[in-house]
């Protein structure tokens, strides 16, 4: 068994959005609670979940996940969620009052980048503030990736 200070954090991810980073440029990122029901929690325990299409969205002083899709728990007969419903994020007000300030004044948006439970077993979402990027970006990036996957294609074989 290992010494208690040397135990390192395991973060289990659940679902991830890997579009969003070619999507969008990442300027902030935040941790945050998902305010869940029992059966949503055995879903996502199952790895069940997806975010791709979802977003956040500031309604009153609170914080709302939107379109993500988490699977009915088949055990779960007649007490099951709904696979589309609004989920609420637990953030801390000024974290709150922050992100309504980016979204309102400067045209950012929230984007969710993965779902992962932490050490102590509590589902965790990483929002992201993110700008939208424009097309040309979206090349730059695509550029960028495949000269560096190519390169180090080059340094494998040595030439």
């Amino acid at each position: 068994m290992a010494p208690r200070g040397s135990q390192r954090t395991i973060n289990k991810i659940v679902a991830e959005n890997r579009k969003a980073r070619f999507n969008y440029e990442i300027i902030d990122t935040y941790e945050a609670g998902l305010v869940l029901t029992g059966t949503e929690v055995k879903s996502l325990r199952e790895g069940k979940a997806n975010i791709a299409e979802s977003y956040a969205s500031d309604e009153g002083n609170e914080i709302w996940l939107i379109n993500s899709h988490l699977p009915e728990y088949l055990q779960a007969n007649r007490f099951n969620h709904e696979p589309r419903r609004r989920r609420k994020l637990l953030l801390s007000a000024r974290e709150i009052h922050r992100l309504r300030n980016s979204i309102n004044r400067e045209g950012m948006t929230l984007v969710p980048l993965k779902i992962y439970f932490n050490e102590k077993g509590r589902a965790k979402l990483e929002l992201a503030l993110a700008k939208g990027k424009k097309l040309h970006d979206k090349r730059e990036t695509e550029k960028e990736r495949d000269w560096n996957r190519q390169k180090s294609r080059l340094l494998k074989t040595g030439g």
